[in-house]
């Protein structure tokens, strides 16, 4: 199964807006661009994604926004992925997540004579938008890495993730920065 988690695009610096907390911040119009770029990476990339999972963070939610169109997936917003985010208890739900879905699929299975894979298809892939720190811990946690990776506004890591054993291999990290080189 293939995971992907992004770190949200470029957003507004807190200093000299009156927001009233961090969760309101906005995408700046780099931050756009950035993600946009992200977008067209997965789309030329033949990223398929069945299940889509956001922060509620206004800057989060915009950029699963754009990345949406592209990807063609709907989005569900989970409370606890924001900046201040267990990488633990994520990897948890995870872990829940696709064994529910594991558990679906072989119900479906027993039921009629499909196709296995057809069935596991809805576990192509899970894409994960969220924040620096939790991005990067997440990586860590689900890699069993020493060091958690650095994540550039709008980055975007790949993981081969092995339900069975519950880790992980990260495959690539890449940034808009890589994109436009």
């Amino acid at each position: 199964m293939q995971l992907f988690i992004m770190r949200h695009g470029e957003a507004q610096n807190p200093f000299g807006h009156s927001l009233s907390c961090d969760s309101e911040r906005e995408l700046t119009p780099q931050g756009n661009f950035d993600t946009q770029l992200m977008a067209d990476w997965l789309t030329k990339n033949n990223v398929t994604v069945a299940h889509f999972w956001v922060s509620p963070f206004i800057r989060a939610q915009q950029t699963a926004g754009i990345i949406s169109k592209n990807i063609k997936a709907a989005f569900e917003t989970l409370t606890y992925i924001t900046p201040a985010g267990d990488a633990k208890q994520v990897h948890d739900y995870i872990d829940t997540f696709i064994a529910d879905q594991l558990s679906k699929s072989k119900e479906s299975t027993a039921n009629d004579d499909t196709d296995n894979e057809a069935n596991n298809k809805n576990l192509q892939a899970l894409f994960i938008v969220s924040h620096m720190p939790l991005v990067s811990y997440l990586v860590a946690e689900l890699t069993q890495y020493q060091a958690a990776p650095i994540f550039a506004t709008a980055a975007i890591a790949q993981i081969d993730y092995d339900p069975k054993s519950m880790k992980g291999v990260l495959v690539r990290l890449i940034s808009p920065l890589e994109l436009t080189q």
